[in-house]
Parts: C-alpha cells; structure tokens; sequence
C-alpha cells in the first residue's frame, strides 16, 4: 500500500499594482473604565461578641489584631464600619460569607455592602 504525500496548495502571486487583497485592521483604542467599587459594611448588634467579631473580620478581610480590633471598635461605638472595599462581586461574596458564618455561630451579625462614593 503505497501513500501519497499530500502537495501543499499553490500560492498566487499578487495582482500587479501594489494591492494583493489584503485587508488592515485598525486597532482602536478603547478605554475602559475601572470596575464600580462596593465597600462592605458591617453592623452593630446588642448580641453578638466583640470577639466573634474581630475574629470574622481577620478571617475574611485579612486583617491584622490590631486593624480588625479597631474596626469592631468603630461598628460598636458608631453602629457600623467599613471591613474592606472590593468590586460588585467579591463584596457581595464577603458579606454572604459573614452572614453564613454568623448564622453557623448562632449571632444575629449583619453585613451589608454598598457602593462607594468618589
């Protein structure tokens, strides 16, 4: 059985005066804007520890101690505070995490998230 070796396709030489029926893109340039920010917002309740809190704020913002102890600070003495600032969907992937985190631990902890202002 003998195989033959396909031949590769001939190739037509272009048309006389510079135009071989090529097309050019032009790339244009598009400007996109930054995706909107949401900040995750957490509020005070009369029930739930401090330190359930600071904990639920190092685990799922990467805070320090200190940072997170100053932010569960704030949400007692001001009724709320700011735990981070993300796009759309990882805010809102963080305030179901503190949510579903708080309703395992049995705490009544609320956790919005909403845009930010510029």
């Amino acid at each position: 059985m003998a195989t033959n070796i396909p031949k590769p396709p001939a190739v037509k030489p272009p048309p006389a005066g510079g135009d071989d029926g090529t097309v050019v893109l032009e790339r244009l340039s598009q400007r996109v804007q930054p995706p909107s920010m949401y900040q995750v917002v957490m509020l005070n309740d009369d029930y739930t520890p401090m330190e359930f809190v600071v904990v639920v704020i190092q685990e799922f913002f990467g805070k320090d101690l200190e940072a997170a102890t100053q932010i569960m600070l704030k949400i007692h003495l001001d009724g709320r505070g700011v735990c981070g600032v993300y796009p759309k969907d990882i805010a809102a992937t963080k305030v179901d995490q503190v949510l579903e985190a708080a309703h395992k631990a049995g705490h009544p902890l609320k956790c919005v998230s909403e845009p930010v202002d510029l």
